[in-house]
């Protein structure tokens, strides 16, 4: 019976075993894949929402600029009461006098030449919106980049948690050996202690990576627009893929012409200029014609209503302004011109010097890779060989733990380069205008 009993309790025992693990590994599955954290903050982005926003009052600026093509129609009406007789009464002719008159009426105008105006007005507004659609674009380019960059940086510090771990499993198993040792009376106690301070910096090192981690972890939750969970993890990279993707870039893309920073400071030089046309067109004569209905009467009939269309035509010359204050806004639009005209040549030689840079630094990164991975096989074979020397009596305490060290550090400079390179690329592929930007389906 008591066999029975304890049969029981140790299924029990490895039944709850088995559940923690199951819910303990759930828990560890909570993995943050780059593309789905881009389409998150794709959909979370108060940057790109506001963005949007500017393209639909873009939009309805040009629809307004747009309805100035067509006539102005407005109706007036008026009425008048006196308390005495208006018109009093004029016998045979008006017996009964007016004390009382209203009048309403229909007017429809139409510009037929405002010196250009209204063309200019709907070109202006044109510009406006692909102004507004470019700068939509390099918005959600710009997230797209900072997602990347706080991802890696994500990834960069779980790594290093990895590296860290892995030293203090050696160093677990190097000061088991000490305590032999020291038991076994081969060594000082001062070496044990060694040992242990060692595994004290790293326990440090580690609670600091820990933290960062967390930080880096609410930042990305945040920007994104996701629950912060401790429990969240970024999803493990294939640097093979990485190293593969080095090979990729042998020459910089400097095309101007269809990078957006570019098309958007040549905007601001095309407004500039019809902004000139625009104070121009004031200098110039205004020819407007409309048509006019009109109908007079009183409320009680006491004369005949009277019905009046009318036609009528305008010419407006400006004369002042050839002297006025519009010569000096022509003056100002023409300074305007000239700074933006400077602003756009400034941006090309800084936009080329930008994607240049970026190239170049994409390129060391690839290097540092290459330099990373030979430190770590000369650290691994060092320790390896101290390792064996320290066991056999040829070398110290002190130079196997810096040899330890020295191959932590080499993990750890590895982990930093695969990250590095994947954030130089980044912001590579961002100044060319080619970062990856996933597709959100609409629910």
């Amino acid at each position: 019976m008591n066999s029975i009993y304890k049969s029981k309790s140790k299924f029990i025992s490895c039944l709850f075993l088995f559940l923690f693990c199951f819910i303990t590994s759930n828990a560890q599955e909570k993995q943050l894949d780059l593309e789905g954290l881009k389409k998150q903050a794709l959909k979370h982005s108060k940057a790109i929402k506001n963005d949007s926003l500017e393209i639909v009052r873009a939009e309805l600026v040009k629809k307004e600029a747009f309805d100035n093509y067509f006539p102005e129609v407005s109706a007036t009406g008026f009425a008048i009461y006196g308390f005495d007789y208006l018109v009093p009464a004029i016998p045979t002719y008006l017996p009964d006098g007016i004390d009382n008159v209203y009048s309403v009426g229909v007017t429809a105008s139409e510009a037929i030449y405002a010196g250009g105006k209204v063309k200019i007005g709907n070109k202006l507004a044109e510009i406006q919106l692909d102004a507004q659609k470019i700068s939509h674009e390099t918005s959600i380019d710009s997230v797209m980049l900072n997602v990347e960059l706080k991802f890696w940086q994500l990834i960069q510090l779980q790594e290093k948690q990895k590296v860290v771990k892995a030293g203090k499993t050696y160093l677990n198993e190097l000061l088991k050996q000490q305590e032999d040792l020291l038991n076994a009376g081969l060594i000082s106690e001062s070496q044990m202690l060694q040992v242990k301070v060692e595994k004290s910096g790293i326990l440090l090192n580690e609670l600091e990576l820990t933290n960062l981690r967390k930080i880096a972890l609410l930042d990305l939750s945040l920007y994104v627009g996701i629950p912060f969970d401790t429990t969240m993890v970024a999803k493990n990279q294939n640097y093979d893929d990485i190293l593969a993707s080095t090979f990729k870039y042998n020459t910089p893309n400097v095309d101007l012409p269809n990078n957006k920073l570019y098309q958007l400071s040549e905007k601001q030089v095309d407004a500039a200029s019809l902004q000139i046309k625009n104070e121009k067109a004031d200098l110039l004569p205004q020819v407007a014609v409309g048509v006019n209905a009109s109908h007079v009467s009183s409320f009680n009939n006491q004369f005949d209503g009277v019905t009046q269309p009318i036609a009528f035509g305008t010419v407006s010359v400006p004369i002042s302004a050839f002297w006025g204050k519009e010569k000096k806004k022509i003056k100002q639009r023409e300074v305007e011109l000239e700074i933006a005209q400077n602003n756009f040549d400034d941006t090309k030689d800084q936009l080329t010097k930008y994607i240049m840079k970026n190239w170049y630094d994409l390129e060391s990164a690839a290097k540092e890779i290459q330099y990373s991975q030979d430190k770590v096989a000369y650290a691994s074979q060092n320790l390896k060989s101290q390792r064996d020397n320290y066991n056999s009596g040829l070398s110290n305490l002190s130079d196997l733990l810096s040899a330890r060290q020295t191959k932590e550090e080499a993990d750890a400079d590895l982990v930093s380069t695969y990250a590095n390179y994947k954030e130089k690329e980044a912001r590579y592929l961002y100044s060319i205008n080619e970062i990856e930007i996933p597709t959100v389906t609409s629910n």
